[in-house]
């Protein structure tokens, strides 16, 4: 039976069944028309193996190699388990989905080249140009070899990984992935190499509960939200967005020119406030706020940008129900999801010994919660990669993700080629999901160890009678709370008017530490109280001792001690 797609347009309903199921050849399904190319990307038949690190081997190893030539069109159900598919589907977003998103159209240039499957046919209508003339023949790069990750093993342990023109045709350095198909065009769901890894990698870790969930490989979080706030915002609605009352300030700058308001919600030890959220939801009054009630959460549930709390399992539990409760839409943003670190003070609790060990330690995210498909989860490699790879991806209903590669047709047309071969040669290629795991528990104790020494800076040289905070089990930052109803001036003087006054200090002194006020989601609302926040990201450990003993002297000074 036909059904209409948000364009209104009627298409035959293609499903899962669509795809060609002989042992030997597994096509996507197309869906939307996203896939009308020259050539789709094939695979063999997905073997129901365990959701394992050697389920995942079992199953490639079943389904034979991974052929997808240029801008070959593939999507995630060409790589899930098949058992994914005997779970519910998700629900659908159209009376959420902004009227932009909604208008969006697929690629004219795309549905044309479906023609180019005609045997025989000779195209002279694609402007895909011909590898003969890229200028690059071949990248080579050293890589780590797990277990081995610190860099100054690299030299003597390390791996070297080479990437030619035409491996694929010449059958070399791995024969899937190379240089004449980087280097040109490609889908804007991504390239079907990494976007395989990308899919096991979900399922591996998030196990999303219903069936038609998919990915699609993205410019970074920063490019996603931005896309997402489009897709399911809309000026002319008057709508409006809920996030902690403190939050990741870009988001904040990327809603402001699209009309879209920001509201806060109260933040505890663990980050959002699921009883803030429900209450806030329950007496909105559309006057009085100037806006109509939101349909959407924007959250960043693990190592918070700028507070550094992490929403326990309950917490996510509750904040779901809440969701679900007034349909609201959630973008879980989690670019420090697995940067989750050893107990502070907790010297006997031993790490995770192994990948399995690893994944069961992590706070299951929201993702892994959303029987509803009401959850668009973002992830990204600029955290625990590299952040100039601008390579992330995100996860979603088939219809979400489907919209959301219309929009991409049209702004990014997909990540970088170079950053796509360069990561999949990385994570797939040289170290498989079990040694991109390893890696991640790598960072973790480094993170860990960076935390601890902070911390212990802060112990020794901030007033304890004035300055507080939360140990963060998660993530790169530390949130400083200053008790400004001790200063001196707290009767005559804004907390606003303290802070600056701290914040000019510490620059004098030679350390910066970003003022808490520029992260409110409502600007127009005066703080809830004094805050600065730091990183422990980068700084040596030396250098973060000195940097916290002049943020101390800074807030003394203020104070008159």
């Amino acid at each position: 039976m036909p059904y209409r797609t948000l364009s209104s347009r009627p298409l035959t309903h293609l499903t899962r069944q669509s795809f060609s199921t002989s042992p030997r050849c597994l096509r996507p399904s197309n869906v939307g028309n996203i896939g009308l190319v020259a050539k789709d990307a094939k695979i063999g038949k997905q073997a129901p193996e365990p959701l394992t690190i050697d389920g995942i081997k079992a199953r490639r190893a079943k389904a034979g190699k991974l052929v997808a030539p240029t801008a070959s069109y593939s999507d995630s159900d060409m790589f899930k388990a098949p058992q994914a598919f005997d779970k519910p589907k998700a629900r659908r977003w159209d009376h959420i989905l902004s009227q932009e998103s909604l208008s969006r159209e697929p690629c004219a240039l795309k549905q044309a080249a479906k023609y180019l499957k005609k045997p025989g046919l000779i195209s002279l209508g694609g402007g895909i140009p011909s590898a003969s003339n890229f200028p690059i023949d071949s990248l080579g790069m050293r890589i780590p070899t797990p277990p081995r990750f610190s860099e100054s093993e690299v030299p003597s342990s390390g791996q070297d990984v080479n990437i030619g023109k035409y491996d694929v045709r010449e059958d070399k350095n791995g024969g899937v992935y190379d240089l004449a198909i980087a280097m040109n065009y490609g889908q804007s769901i991504g390239s079907a190499q990494l976007l395989r890894w990308v899919t096991e990698h979900t399922e591996l870790v998030q196990k999303p509960p219903y069936a038609d969930w998919r990915c699609a490989l993205t410019v970074g979080s920063t490019g996603a939200l931005e896309q997402a706030l489009r897709m399911f915002g809309d000026r002319a609605r008057g709508d409006a967005i809920l996030t902690e009352e403190y939050t990741f300030s870009t988001a904040l700058e990327t809603a402001a020119p699209l009309g879209i308001r920001v509201f806060g919600v109260k933040m505890d030890d663990q980050g959002l406030r699921a009883d803030s959220l429900d209450e806030v939801l329950e007496t909105w009054d559309e006057k009085a706020r100037g806006a109509r009630k939101p349909t959407v959460l924007y959250t960043v549930p693990s190592g918070q940008n700028p507070t550094g709390a992490t929403q326990g399992v309950q917490r996510r539990k509750d904040i779901y129900e809440v969701c679900k409760k007034h349909d609201i839409f959630i973008l879980e943003d989690e670019p420090y999801y697995f940067l989750q670190m050893q107990p502070y003070g907790a010297a006997s609790v031993p790490p995770p010994a192994s990948p399995d060990e690893f994944l069961k330690h992590l706070i299951p995210s929201l993702l892994s919660m959303d029987t509803d498909g009401r959850v668009m989860r973002m992830d990204s490699f600029s955290k625990v990669v590299v952040p100039g790879s601008r390579l992330g991806w995100i996860t979603a209903s088939e219809q979400v993700i489907e919209r959301y590669i219309r929009h991409a047709e049209v702004a990014s047309q997909g990540p970088s080629g170079i950053s796509q071969v360069l990561m999949y040669k990385l994570v797939d290629e040289a170290w498989g999901h079990e040694g991109y795991l390893e890696w991640l528990m790598h960072l973790r104790l480094e993170y860990t160890r960076r935390r601890n020494t902070i911390l212990a800076a802060c112990e020794k040289y901030l007033p304890s009678d004035l300055v507080s905070w939360v140990p963060p089990a998660a993530g790169m930052f530390l949130w400083l709370y200053v008790d400004h109803t001790q200063h001196p001036q707290a009767s005559t003087k804004s907390i606003l008017e303290i802070e600056d006054n701290i914040f000019a200090s510490c620059i004098d002194k030679g350390v910066l530490a970003i003022r808490g006020s520029w992260f409110r989601a409502e600007q127009d609302v005066p703080p809830s109280g004094l805050f600065f926040r730091t990183t422990f990201a980068a700084a040596s450990e030396e250098d973060m001792a000195h940097a916290i003993e002049r943020f101390g002297a800074a807030v003394r000074e203020s104070f008159g001690r």
